[in-house]
């Protein structure tokens, strides 16, 4: 493994939950670090492979809750290196995959202090794997697009060009959608997606609390997602008929 210096940040994702989705870099940066500043979405269970004198520091941010701002998480990783620790810095899924990762290692570059990025299992991969929906298959799809919904402010993001998307990509998957879910429908239908086109909201990805909720684009346009709940993935495409043949698992739901 390659040496973890003091003084020094890794950026570690953690994956989308299971524990035996960590890859074995991250497991040894998590046993080397003195302090680990870690996410909401970060499984528990993960922070087991900590020193046992290891500083834990929960620096997650929720919607609608107080949480700390940016910079704030920045500067504590900053002093905490120049104090000499080892420090890591643990995302849920990839750190940069939507989990702000790009933005702290510039930071730390600026600040001169040296980094590595641990690489994680993304949610839209292996959250997907685990609800029996493959990212692409042959016969239907020669490509993927991951979007982040919402923008800085939490509303749904005015950047994305939905009829580029509607027409470009076979299959989406959105993440950190789950409050706009009925407003991403309806964005779609509108920009040429069909109605009846299979999606899947899939909550709580690779945990024993994963349940995979099937519908279509048109009662998803309408708000019929009874029983989802946050965090979700949205999977929009023929891929999410596959599920109820791969899944894996036996915590899929249908809406009647």
């Amino acid at each position: 493994m390659p040496p973890f210096p003091r003084g020094c940040v890794w950026l570690v994702g953690a994956g989308p939950g299971d524990l035996g989705l960590l890859t074995l870099q991250a497991a040894w940066a998590l046993a080397q670090a003195d302090i680990v500043f870690f996410d909401a979405l970060v499984n528990e269970e993960v922070l087991r492979l900590t020193r046992v004198d290891a500083e834990l520091s929960f620096v997650g941010k929720r919607a609608g809750r107080p949480s700390p701002k940016q910079p704030e998480i920045t500067s504590l990783l900053v002093t905490a290196a120049r104090s000499g620790k080892r420090v890591a810095r643990l995302k849920g899924g990839d750190p940069y995959v939507f989990g702000r990762g790009a933005e702290e290692a510039q930071a730390l570059v600026a600040a001169g202090v040296p980094f590595r990025v641990a690489s994680g299992v993304t949610a839209g991969v292996g959250g997907l794997a685990a609800a029996g929906i493959p990212v692409t298959h042959r016969e239907i799809n020669q490509a993927v697009t991951f979007i982040t919904a919402h923008d800085a402010g939490g509303g749904l993001s005015e950047r994305l060009d939905w009829p580029a998307l509607a027409a470009g990509s076979p299959v989406l998957v959105v993440y950190m959608g789950f409050r706009l879910m009925r407003e991403i429908g309806t964005r779609l239908l509108a920009a040429g997606r069909q109605a009846e086109e299979p999606v899947a909201i899939v909550c709580h990805a690779t945990t024993v609390r994963q349940k995979v909720i099937r519908t279509t684009l048109g009662r998803l346009a309408a708000g019929d997602a009874e029983g989802a709940e946050a965090p979700a993935l949205i999977v929009v495409g023929e891929v999410v008929a596959l599920a109820p043949v791969l899944s894996p698992f036996s915590f899929a739901e249908s809406i009647a």
